[in-house]
């Protein structure tokens, strides 16, 4: 057949990149530089939470683990400062008392509050005196008061209360001793009887401080006289056997207030002596 289509040579596929128009350079892109900011705590907070979550199905290249360690580390960082920053803020906000005499920072006290503590003092003081002087003078009293035991040597040959060579009962303790032995006042008084007394013999009557009346019966000699003031362990006579008696002794009564006797060995007892 006279006309034939004509086969066109197939066609090499070029790439799609134009050639490079003769005389002109074609502008470079620039290099995109990331810039790193901080994330604010709500963000940094959402992000390590997707972090945590994907990121055992996340697989990348060397440089992308390199990149999600160090947003991790920016994330840590974040959060630390972030939790300090509020230790911070809860710490402002609490609220501290503070007296307000110290507010000035140099205390200062009323000098009406401390004329009233040594006011105060002073009273105390004054009380703990008279209380002190007041128990010194009872202890004073006390020991000048103490009994004694009228003889040194003595035994009891008699006690109250018994029968027998009386025209009634015994009205006193006999303490047995030897003639001249000397008699001791049992305790401080006022001698306010001294002489002979019939079946007493030579008596001498020593009322001490309280009114207690106390007789010494039978002596041989008396060395007081009726005013004289006597104190405990003073020798006021000596032992005899004058009188109604059987022989040498002390007849000791006990009569309270001047009034009837009573039992001396108990009110020796009583002012701590036992006979």
């Amino acid at each position: 057949m006279g006309n034939h289509r004509a086969e066109r040579a197939p066609q090499r596929r070029t790439s799609a990149t134009a050639a490079p128009v003769s005389g002109k350079r074609r502008a470079s892109t620039p290099p995109r530089r990331s810039l790193v900011r901080l994330p604010s705590l709500p963000l940094v907070a959402g992000v390590a939470v997707l972090a945590v979550s994907a990121g055992g199905a996340v697989t990348a290249s060397g440089s992308g683990v390199t990149a999600l360690a160090s947003a991790g580390s920016a994330v840590g960082s974040t959060q630390a400062v972030g939790s300090a920053a509020g230790q911070a803020v809860t710490r402002r906000n609490v609220v501290v008392s503070r007296n307000h005499i110290r507010d000035s920072g140099n205390e200062e006290t009323d000098p009406e509050l401390v004329a009233l503590a040594e006011k105060q003092m002073a009273e105390r003081a004054a009380k703990l005196e008279q209380m002190r002087q007041a128990a010194e003078k009872q202890a004073a009293k006390i020991k000048e008061n103490k009994w004694v035991l009228p003889l040194a040597n003595y035994q009891l040959t008699a006690t109250y209360g018994e029968y027998g060579l009386w025209a009634n009962y015994h009205t006193g303790l006999d303490f047995n001793g030897e003639s001249g032995d000397p008699i001791s006042a049992v305790a401080n008084g006022t001698v306010t009887s001294a002489g002979y007394d019939g079946a007493y013999g030579n008596k001498t009557v020593i009322t001490l401080d309280d009114g207690t009346e106390i007789w010494y019966c039978h002596q041989t000699s008396i060395y007081v006289s009726v005013g004289d003031r006597v104190n405990g362990s003073e020798v006021i006579g000596t032992v005899g056997a004058t009188g109604n008696v059987t022989g040498s002794h002390l007849h000791l009564e006990v009569r309270p207030g001047g009034g009837d006797p009573v039992d001396p060995f108990q009110a020796f007892v009583e002012h701590g002596i036992v006979p």
